[in-house]
């Protein structure tokens, strides 16, 4: 997969959420309870999309490339849309960013760009959900359980369309102005959780409560980034030592890269943990207002 140490340590946090929701799945089933196979379907959804993002689902050019930086003054993926590239380039030159704004500012296009690929999954499932129920013949109790599914489906897609549309104009006006000073949050995946939020069916003392565990949430991301990089940093330097032929130093440097491996694994996962426990509550929240 030629994939980096920092890569490698999100797949394996994202397999390991996959596979406790599978074992979860599994005891459901047992006990009857996913009699209209939507947890499954989804199961096979968010696999689908792990495999799509790093590469391993057969297709050339798949994979997202590893990295939110910019190397060499170029970035090293693209965007696969001609307004984002266009947002991208202007912002790039527009000397209103600092690096460490630039940096920012790319992590945010790459959020974006995996927010469209994950829809049009979903977008494709539904699709073939559809043709398989306009082809039934005979409606019957089965098939309304099936209707029901395909209602939560649309729901879900309109959620994920929202979410994009919303990140979207958030692009286009951080390229054109620049990031504000005042911004209350930094991290891509809380801002869309944020604006979700307010859209939500919420108190005023719930969405109090659930800004300040956002914060506590993009504290954890940081730290999670900060060990990427540390990881990213380790990994350059292993290979220096590999050819110096200094087994000591070489040892040493290998505790360290093994030791910063499985801290950056173990805070992926409970970042990606966290991440879908506040997205499924802001989801049931937004459910309720359409009820």
């Amino acid at each position: 997969l030629h994939l980096s140490a920092v890569k490698l340590a999100e797949l394996h946090s994202d397999l390991k959420i996959q596979e406790k929701d599978e074992l979860s799945w599994k005891k459901l089933k047992a006990e009857g309870l996913d009699e209209d196979g939507e947890k499954e379907a989804k199961l096979r959804r968010n696999l689908n999309v792990i495999m799509t993002k790093y590469g391993m689902n057969g297709k050339k050019d798949s994979q997202l490339v590893d990295t939110n930086y910019i190397k060499d003054g170029t970035e090293s993926d693209t965007l696969d849309d001609p307004r984002l590239e266009k947002l991208w380039s202007k912002a790039k030159t527009s000397g209103k960013f600092s690096d460490e704004e630039l940096d920012k500012l790319w992590r945010e296009f790459k959020h974006h760009k995996e927010k469209i690929r994950e829809y049009n999954i979903l977008l494709e499932t539904v699709s073939r959900t559809e043709d398989i129920h306009k082809n039934v013949i005979n409606p019957s109790e089965e098939n309304l359980v099936k209707e029901e599914i395909l209602h939560n489906k649309h729901r879900e897609l309109k959620e994920k369309l929202r979410s994009i549309n919303q990140g979207f104009e958030r692009l286009r006006k951080v390229s054109h102005q620049g990031y504000d000073t005042t911004s209350e949050f930094e991290e891509p995946r809380v801002i869309d959780l944020w604006d979700m939020a307010k859209s939500a069916n919420f108190t005023e003392k719930e969405l109090e409560s659930f800004r300040e565990e956002l914060k506590h949430f993009e504290a954890k991301i940081e730290k999670h980034h900060h060990y990427q990089k540390q990881l990213e940093i380790s990994h350059q330097k292993l290979k220096h030592v590999e050819g110096t032929g200094d087994k000591d130093h070489l040892n040493r440097n290998k505790e360290k890269y093994a030791m910063l491996q499985e801290k950056t694994k173990e805070l992926g996962y409970k970042v990606k943990k966290h991440l879908q426990d506040l997205s499924s509550r802001i989801s049931q929240g937004l459910h309720h207002n359409e009820l």
